[in-house]
């Protein structure tokens, strides 16, 4: 087998942890970039709805979250 082994590191920004491999390291851009604040909510419907967004969510291959904000983002933009 061709493993390569891995360790941790802390990145250069909020002390925050991540896998490397031996070659490389974390570097400063990578990963995925940044769209908005993240906080987290809990958020109470009626089964129907959350079977509407399910439903979307297969049908496009998206995840809730993005489900949600696009409701949420034309709703705001209108």
């Amino acid at each position: 087998m061709n493993e390569k082994p891995i360790k941790v590191d802390v990145s250069n920004k909020e002390g925050q942890l991540g896998f490397v491999f031996t070659k490389g390291g974390l570097r400063e851009g990578a990963g995925r970039k940044k769209i908005g604040v993240t906080r987290k909510v809990s958020l109470t419907l009626t089964e129907e709805i959350w079977e509407k967004i399910e439903a979307d969510c297969a049908e496009s291959g998206s995840s809730r979250s993005e489900i949600i904000r696009r409701i949420l983002e034309s709703f705001y933009s209108a």
